[in-house]
């Protein structure tokens, strides 16, 4: 894992630990009053309240020092339970500390249960911890796949350190360098030719590319460099070389490697989770309040015309992952055979569109006109596919005609609205859909999420822009 990622989970588990600490303290509390033993335990409210702070303060402490926040999820279980019985140990010792200097009456089964009990507890949190951690990042939805550029020590070397972060969604895909091969590491790879990394991005799904090269050829690279953040492709550079290139910029690490990242999309790991979540929240609560409405729907056009009611179509994704779209059917059945023959009426320069499509049916140009047939994308966003807000999702045709600055916008998750949905809609030409799309990955943030979600609602109701 690079290190922005532990340092955005380090909360969770700083928090986790203050939260289980106390219901570790309150439950060895418990369990030593119940026990019928020759001397009574009992704690004043203002010894109990000391006690319970010193052990929060103490476990926390420890857990810094040790940097048990920072190897749960990726550091090996040994380590994890070591690191754990020292925090325990630390902690009690404290508190035994504390009652010493406080001269405070306390019961030495009492300090034994604390100890037992912290261990196990934070022990079964921390491996179930690292166990769902590993389930979330190495599912398929969330795996990245990164190519290394170069062959040398540096490069292979950072490519062993990605084949270990298998578990955790870092995909080894392959190399990059000036003349195509195999390299051979734990796996063999193709080793591609940098030259033609154009060619690369558009038939493959590329998330990231480290750069791990001699920095004397550095100065070479400059076009590649440009190529990446034309296209948005983050890129991440080992410390040795600084390219001629303008962009946001952060220094990472992966295991001991440092590392110079460069995105042309936004990554920001806690908004981008705090986005998922909201999209998340908000699409099930509109699935399960919209479900009557959904199941009318389809039943009207079941009614009136022959075909299935959901209709499904290949579209591009994040970074260019396919996945299957769901939208109510508006078209009759033969509709995307019957593409060829109406392609002369198409008005978009790219995309395919067709003022008053001969094609709708009975009631598909009214289900358009308020975006009702748009409404089955809740699922796509509840499997991760989709957002509530963001580019809206090309077909796989359309993309192989995009130019190369216009690949960009294929690098936030599409979205069920965007900006070109509040400027006009199909009223727009294909060249500013390109510019609001990129305009808004370039600026984005949750509230213009919350804004441009907030101006669609009335926006659709009226109809506005469709066809």
């Amino acid at each position: 894992m690079f290190s922005r990622q532990h340092r955005k989970t380090r909360p969770f588990f700083v928090i986790a630990d203050i939260l289980l600490i106390w219901l570790v303290f309150e439950a060895a509390y418990f369990t030593r009053t119940a026990l019928h033993l020759e001397r009574i335990f009992f704690l004043s409210a203002p010894a109990k309240a000391l006690l319970l702070l010193t052990a929060l303060v103490a476990w926390t402490l420890a857990g810094f020092w040790l940097g048990i926040y920072d190897a749960t999820v990726r550091t090996q279980r040994w380590i994890v339970i070591l690191r754990t019985l020292q925090q325990c140990f630390s902690g009690t010792i404290a508190v035994l500390l504390v009652e010493y200097i406080q001269r405070i009456d306390l019961s030495r089964p009492f300090l034994a249960l604390l100890f037992l009990y912290s261990l196990l507890i934070l022990l079964f949190f921390r491996i179930a911890a690292g166990i769902v951690s590993r389930g979330i990042l190495g599912r398929d939805s969330a795996r990245r796949f990164l190519y290394v550029a170069g062959t040398g020590e540096t490069a292979q070397r950072v490519g062993r350190i990605l084949e270990k972060s298998e578990p955790y969604g870092l995909h080894l895909a392959g190399f990059l360098d000036e003349r195509p091969g195999k390299l051979r590491l734990e796996k063999e790879y193709e080793v591609k030719e940098l030259g033609r990394l154009s060619e690369l991005l558009q038939c493959q799904v590329v998330d990231e590319i480290i750069f791990a090269m001699d920095s004397h050829r550095l100065g070479q690279l400059e076009e590649v460099f440009l190529l990446c953040e034309e296209e948005g492709v983050r890129t991440r550079l080992h410390v040795d070389f600084f390219p001629h290139f303008h962009g946001r910029v952060d220094l990472e690490r992966i295991e001991g490697e440092d590392m110079l990242t460069f995105a042309g999309a936004p990554h920001d790991d806690v908004r981008l989770l705090v986005k998922r979540a909201v999209d998340l929240v908000l699409a099930v609560c509109a699935l399960i309040v919209l479900a009557p409405a959904l199941v009318l729907i389809a039943t009207l056009i079941r009614i009136t015309s022959p075909g299935p009611a959901i209709f499904k179509q290949q579209r591009c994704g994040l970074n260019g992952r396919r996945f299957t779209l769901y939208k109510f059917r508006t078209m009759v059945a033969d509709a995307e055979r019957r593409k060829a023959e109406l392609e002369h009426l198409n008005v978009k320069k790219t995309a395919f569109k067709i003022p008053n499509d001969p094609r709708l049916t009975a009631i598909g140009g009214w289900l358009r006109k308020y975006s009702l047939d748009e409404l089955p994308q809740l699922w796509n966003i509840v499997r991760g596919e989709m957002s509530i807000v963001g580019p809206r999702p090309p077909v796989p045709e359309e993309v192989e005609h995009y130019q190369r600055w216009q690949r960009r916008r294929l690098r936030m998750r599409p979205g069920l609205t965007c900006l070109w949905t509040l400027a006009g809609r199909d009223a727009l030409d294909f060249e500013e859909w390109m510019r609001l799309d990129l305009e808004y990955i370039d600026n984005w943030s949750l509230a213009i999420d919350a804004s441009i979600l907030l101006r669609t609602i009335p926006h659709v109701l009226m109809g506005r822009g469709a066809n």
